[in-house]
């Protein structure tokens, strides 16, 4: 259970955060008395999510810029002083074939996935070590199993699992522990969004999905936040490296 008063005044990053997983996270720590910046490429979007909370602010920034780690990190500290908390929400995908791989498409897949958080932690560093603070990455249970179509997307975000444990022996020193969160199929409109498939399609492989479920059904965001709360909380003292799937025991599926 949260504990209310753990994260008040805190002071949390989310990226991507104007939709998904990244606006529910960013929704529930201000909700919790968190000061929390949110960054997404939709100025709209973002100016949505922050209208309903005053400890959010929106910063516009594409996470494939290089420079975009230290602008949030710069922002986010004239703003509260502090930061407790990193949320590498971010993602890039979308179905590639092998027949239609272009070097510009994984390029950018790379940078999202991963440069983007390796240059937020980097500029992020120095903060969070004043507040043993904590990042969570947000990885994905496809890269369990072979993903065809998915390849780049899947391997990109092993990549980010690899990183998570990496991360986490170079920065316990700093008091910073790193886990990630790797979802399964959750209704977030991605297959539409950031995967870009037309409705009709998105639906049907939403179904599909949700047939694999063992449990029965597609996840929502409400199954996958509190174990962000619960790994990003200084609470969690001792857990780090993790790299946690939560699926509803999609990816164990032969």
């Amino acid at each position: 259970m949260t504990n209310r008063d753990e994260w008040h005044g805190k002071v949390v990053i989310v990226t991507g955060g104007s939709s998904g997983i990244g606006q529910a996270t960013a929704t529930a720590l201000a909700d919790l008395g968190a000061n929390v910046l949110i960054t997404g490429r939709n100025r709209d979007k973002l100016s949505e999510v922050a209208t309903l909370s005053d400890n959010i602010e929106a910063l516009q920034m594409d996470s494939a810029d290089p420079k975009s780690g230290e602008q949030i990190v710069d922002a986010t500290v004239s703003l509260w002083g502090r930061i407790d908390l990193v949320v590498n929400n971010s993602g890039a995908g979308q179905p590639t074939p092998i027949d239609t791989y272009e070097a510009d498409i994984i390029a950018k897949m790379t940078a999202v996935n991963i440069m983007a958080p390796s240059l937020l932690v980097k500029a992020a560093r120095s903060a969070l070590s004043e507040q043993n603070g904590s990042i969570v990455n947000i990885s994905t249970a496809a890269s369990r199993n072979a993903t065809p179509m998915l390849a780049h997307y899947g391997a990109t975000k092993a990549a980010l699992e690899h990183l998570t444990q990496s991360w986490a022996i170079e920065l316990a020193g700093d008091g910073i522990r790193v886990n990630a969160i790797a979802p399964g199929p959750v209704k977030t409109g991605a297959l539409t969004g950031m995967m870009g498939l037309p409705e009709e399609m998105a639906e049907q492989i939403e179904a599909q999905e949700a047939a694999q479920v063992p449990l029965g059904r597609r996840g929502v965001t409400a199954d996958i936040v509190p174990w962000i709360l619960h790994l990003g909380s200084a609470e969690n003292e001792w857990a780090t490296g993790q790299v946690l799937t939560i699926d509803g025991g999609w990816s164990l599926r032969v």
